[in-house]
């Protein structure tokens, strides 16, 4: 499973958005459709199509916000439907 290198945007609810990618690794694995290794013409593809978690987080920006995701649970005070 390849990784990448990425910039992004630290939250307050302790979330990372990745704002720019900067390079990828490659595992150099057959089964991985990033991989240089994964054949351009692979039958009936069910390789790896997902990468794994970032090799490194560079924070680019901290804000005390919280993320989009979070903000209507923690912030906008979500109510009970009744």
């Amino acid at each position: 499973m390849c990784n990448l290198e990425t910039e992004g945007t630290k939250f307050g609810c302790g979330h990372y958005k990745v704002t720019r990618k900067l390079r990828k690794i490659d595992c150099f694995n057959q089964y991985c459709i990033h991989s240089v290794y994964h054949p351009k013409n692979c039958p009936d593809c069910h390789c790896e199509r997902y990468f794994g978690p970032d090799a490194r987080e560079t924070i680019t920006h901290r804000t005390a916000d919280y993320c989009v995701s979070c903000q209507y649970w923690f912030k906008d005070g979500a109510c009970q439907r009744r």
